[in-house]
C-alpha cells in the first residue's frame, strides 16, 4: 500500500509508525508532505521515508493520503490539493471538525474516510471512529480499517454524527482521566504519601480497574457495587463524589465537548 502523509504532526507520526510496525507499507512506498523543514528531517531520519515540503509532489504516486494537519490549516491545504486527487485515490482525514461535505468540496474529490483517533494510538492502544462516503469502495474501506487498526481498536459507523459523538467521548476522553489521575495523585499526597509512591499507587489501580472492567464481564455500576461495603470507607468517598454532583458534572462536560466539535464542523450552537 503506497501512502502519502499531509502534515507530519504527532498523530499523523503515530499512524506512519504503526504502519511499518504493523508491515502494512515499508518506507520505500511512504512519503510525507510537511512545510517544517526540521519536521521533515526527524521523520526521514527516523523513518526512512520520503519527504517533500510540496504536497502536492507528496500525492503523486499514493492509493491512501491521509490528512493529518492541524485544523487552522486545513483551507489552505484544500486550496493547494484541490482537483489533484485522482478519482481512484482514498483521502483518509483525521482533522477534528472537519466534515466529510467539507473535505469532499474542498478537495473536489468523493472518496473520503472521516476518522477520529485518540491520543493512546500512539502507543498502540487507540480507538479510532471513522465513517466514509458512499463513493468509497469495499476494498478501501479494508485499507482505512486496517490503517487505523493498526494503532489499536477501530470501530466504523454509518452516521457521520457519531463521530462528533466520539470526539466527545473517546477522542478528548483520555484527558479525563489524565486529569482525574492528577487529581488523585494530588490527594493521595494531601494525606501524606509521596509524590512517587502516590503516582504509583494511582497508575496502578487505574490500570488494574480498568483491566477488570474488561475482562469480568460485568457492568461497572455492579463491581462497583461489590467493592462497597455499607458504612466503609469507599461508601465515605463515594458520598462525598455524590455531594459534588460527579455525574451531572461528567455529564455536563462531555456535552459541552459535543457541542464544541459541532461547532468546529461548521454547526450552529
Amino acid at each position: 500500500m503506497k501512502i502519502a502523509f499531509i502534515g507530519g504532526g504527532n498523530m499523523g507520526e503515530a499512524i506512519l509508525a504503526a504502519l511499518l510496525d504493523k508491515g502494512l507499507s515499508s518506507p520505500q512506498d511512504i512519503s510525507v508532505g510537511d512545510i517544517s523543514q526540521p519536521r521533515r528531517q526527524h521523520l526521514q531520519q527516523k523513518y526512512g521515508v520520503t519527504v517533500v515540503a510540496d504536497n502536492r509532489q507528496a500525492l503523486k504516486n499514493a492509493t491512501v493520503i491521509i490528512l493529518a494537519i492541524k485544523p487552522q490549516n486545513l483551507a489552505q491545504v484544500m486550496a493547494e490539493l484541490k482537483g489533484q486527487l485522482k478519482p481512484t485515490q482514498l483521502a483518509l482525514s483525521i482533522i477534528a471538525g472537519a466534515k466529510l461535505k467539507t473535505l469532499c468540496q474542498g478537495l473536489k474529490h468523493n472518496r473520503v474516510v472521516r476518522a477520529m483517533p485518540n491520543t493512546p494510538a500512539q502507543i498502540g492502544e487507540g480507538l479510532t471512529i471513522w465513517t466514509a462516503t458512499q463513493e468509497v469502495t469495499a476494498r478501501q474501506r479494508k485499507w482505512a480499517a486496517s490503517i487505523l487498526g493498526a494503532m489499536g481498536k477501530e470501530i466504523c459507523v454509518e452516521d457521520e454524527k457519531y463521530i462528533d459523538m466520539a470526539t466527545a467521548v473517546s477522542g478528548s476522553g483520555p484527558a479525563y482521566f489524565f486529569l482525574f489521575v492528577e487529581a488523585l495523585v494530588e490527594a493521595a499526597i494531601n494525606i501524606g504519601f509521596s509524590r512517587e509512591m502516590a503516582r504509583v499507587l494511582v497508575l496502578e489501580t487505574m490500570l488494574g480497574a480498568g483491566h477488570l472492567i474488561q475482562k469480568s464481564g460485568q457492568e461497572p455500576s455492579e463491581l462497583r457495587r461489590m467493592v462497597t461495603s455499607p458504612g466503609g470507607t469507599t461508601a465515605e468517598a463515594l458520598l462525598e463524589f455524590e455531594k459534588g454532583k460527579f455525574s451531572d458534572l461528567v455529564k455536563k462536560a462531555i456535552s459541552a465537548a459535543y457541542r464544541r466539535a459541532r461547532i468546529l464542523g461548521g454547526e450552529q450552537p
